[in-house]
């Protein structure tokens, strides 16, 4: 169980009232108090991969299969495995299977714009996942701070290099997807910390480049040619564990890991694991239960027909100007003092993280 260790972002959970059931056309006890006899609709989410992160695989389809079933309202969760063509084709089914309410990761914001039209169209409502579908005009959104998550990244990256004490340390940047809306926000944030670094050649700036569809392949293939081309790079953001990882392999090629501090984001067993090794220098936890809590709250409402009261405010897309109704959760930098959090919070277990070698580093840094 969850400790409730990281809050909502923003002063509690502010009511939404104005905004009402988008499939309410088709039922009509759309803005009830739950108190009818009808059944909850069905709920459908996809999720977008098995590849850029675990928590795609095991941790999401696990969090929102609880919680639904505790409500008692029927979800089929399907995953797309990175496939545009496969997530068009889940969409279809679902809408015709007469879902109430569709949750979508999307796989970019053209696919997932596609989808959230043929909901709407068909009278479902629709919640946008972890990433923002830009111009899609899904009725809310449910995902963490990002562009503090980036602030995080960043301010880890200078807190490492300051503890080495680097002197005007080459950054190579290592950026998500140029397709998902949140590396873009990521990257605004690790920027913002990064560039009055830069401007007063505190650091310099180095290579810089997106890693297509959060591949941790293709993330090592660029790391090496930026090595390859530039052997004085002395610190890398990554954008996520996994592209931290792919870093961390070329350096150990190289006999450099633990010499240049490498970011992530996720706090998946094996980051935290490098971080325990001294390999990583940080990563960011998003605590993904109470997401998946609050997408299943907001879903579990609109199958119901009821109106939810859990967005605690408005984020702005950027190509539609329009706000969006939110649930913004607030992240954690985590280093190896406090891996140790990650644990106790229940989100990775002592068993998973502590095999083999790390047995002893675990016990050296106080998680039991």
């Amino acid at each position: 169980m969850r400790k409730g260790m990281f809050a909502l972002a923003a002063a509690g959970l502010l009511a939404t009232g104005s905004m009402a059931a988008c499939g309410s056309d088709s039922g009509g006890d759309s803005g009830s108090s739950g108190g009818g006899s009808a059944a909850p609709g069905k709920v459908g989410i996809i999720l977008p991969d098995t590849s850029s992160s675990q928590r795609w695989g095991t941790d999401d389809p696990k969090f929102l299969k609880a919680a639904f079933a505790a409500a008692g309202v029927e979800a089929d969760i399907q995953n797309a495995q990175g496939d545009k063509s496969q997530f068009q084709t889940i969409a279809d089914g679902m809408i015709s299977s007469g879902v109430k309410v569709l949750v979508i990761v999307n796989l970019d914001s053209g696919t997932g714009k596609a989808v959230l039209d043929k909901a709407k169209a068909a009278g479902i409502s629709t919640i946008d996942y972890d990433r923002l579908t830009l111009n899609g005009g899904a009725d809310y959104y449910v995902s963490f701070d990002n562009v503090k998550v980036g602030e995080l990244q960043g301010q880890g990256l200078v807190d490492c290099l300051t503890a080495n004490k680097a002197v005007k340390p080459i950054v190579a940047e290592l950026n998500g997807s140029p397709t998902d809306n949140n590396a873009t926000l990521f990257k605004q944030g690790y920027d913002s910390v990064l560039k009055p670094k830069y401007d007063d050649q505190t650091f310099t700036k180095g290579p810089d480049q997106s890693v297509p569809d959060w591949d941790n392949a293709q993330a090592g293939t660029i790391f090496e040619q930026m090595l390859t081309q530039n052997k004085n790079i002395k610190g890398v953001l990554a954008a996520n564990d996994g592209l931290g990882n792919a870093v961390i392999q070329v350096l150990k090629k190289n006999k450099l890991n633990g010499q240049v501090p490498v970011t992530g984001q996720d706090a998946t067993v094996q980051g935290l694991q490098n971080i325990l090794a001294g390999d990583q220098c940080m990563t960011v936890y998003k605590a993904i239960k109470q997401e998946a809590d609050a997408a299943a709250a907001l879903a579990i409402a609109l199958a119901k027909g009821e109106t939810p009261t859990t967005a605690t405010g408005t984020i702005k897309d950027t190509e539609s100007g329009k706000d969006v109704k939110s649930v913004l959760l607030t992240p954690k930098s985590i280093t190896k003092e406090t891996v140790k959090d990650v644990v106790a919070d229940g989100f990775v277990t002592k068993e998973a993280l502590c095999t083999g070698n790390f047995a002893k580093l675990c016990t050296d840094n106080g998680i039991s």
